[in-house]
């Protein structure tokens, strides 16, 4: 019978590999090297230049551009300035230019100056509102709904009476196409009311006229049957006006609500 050695039943090797310290006690937990923590540090704040070069070079919302002039910071105010479209630009002027307001690939219809405000609208149906005196920011914008192929017909007579004041301050403004009449408060383009045109008829912005504060716009109908009073549409700040209406105020939030106005059109007989 043979014979097993004691070192090979013992599982060892004649020469014993030398021992190794047991390795060091992780440190505290949550706790990181201080080198890679600057390093982090380091590279974060490298990154900042490069971030805020990246904010600068965006393309402008809409394709706004609006350019300045010296004019802008010095004579008179916002009551002095007065709108005019040329070519491709929205300009504010008084003895001279003093901001164009354009827009990539798009020109200017028809505009309007309100208290402070400057309104346009465009040829793909976009209304913007833009800070009157200087010209610092456009303030909003709103997309008109079918507007952009209706303004190439020449039923659109280029936009003339799209446009409206609602209140001599033009607190609110009204938007008129074929299909419908919304009003926005010129404070911050919030929409308020919609108003759309009756069923077979259409509104017709270039027809309209005003009577003690009131807004008349033509709605010519298909149908001959329809009334000539339902052809006319009257409308203020605070919607149609019709026989005891009950409208919602227009104020900004957490102020007063405006009181309900008179009917300033008298129902017909």
């Amino acid at each position: 019978m043979a014979v097993v050695p004691l070192d090979a039943a013992c599982g060892t090797s004649p020469e014993r590999a030398p021992l190794r310290p047991p390795p060091p006690p992780p440190g505290p937990p949550g706790r990181r090297p201080r080198g890679r923590l600057v390093l982090a540090l380091t590279a974060a704040l490298a990154a900042v230049p490069l971030l805020l070069a990246a904010h600068h070079v965006r393309p402008a919302p809409y394709g706004d551009h609006l350019t300045r002039h010296a004019r802008a910071d010095t004579g008179p105010g916002a009551s002095g300035v007065r709108l005019r479209t040329r070519g491709a630009a929205v300009e504010a002027y008084d003895t001279a230019v003093r901001w164009r307001h354009t827009r990539e690939g798009r020109r200017p219809l028809a505009v309007l100056a309100g208290s402070g405000h400057a309104f346009a609208l465009w040829s793909d149906g976009m209304v913007t509102d833009t800070e009157a005196a200087r010209g610092r920011a456009v303030r909003w914008h709103r997309a008109v709904p079918d507007a952009a192929a209706w303004l190439r017909t020449p039923g659109a007579y280029g936009g003339a009476g799209v446009l409206q004041p609602l209140d001599p301050g033009a607190r609110m403004l009204a938007v008129v196409t074929p299909d419908r009449i919304a009003a926005y408060r010129t404070a911050d383009g919030d929409l308020r009311w919609v108003l759309p045109a009756r069923a077979g008829c259409v509104f017709a912005p270039a027809r309209h006229l005003r009577r003690s504060g009131a807004l008349l716009v033509a709605q010519p109908c298909a149908d001959p049957a329809v009334a000539w009073s339902e052809r006319i549409v009257a409308v203020d700040g605070l919607g149609r006006i019709v026989p005891r209406r009950r409208p919602l105020g227009n104020a900004l939030p957490g102020r007063e609500p405006a009181r309900a106005l008179e009917n300033p059109v008298a129902p017909h007989r």
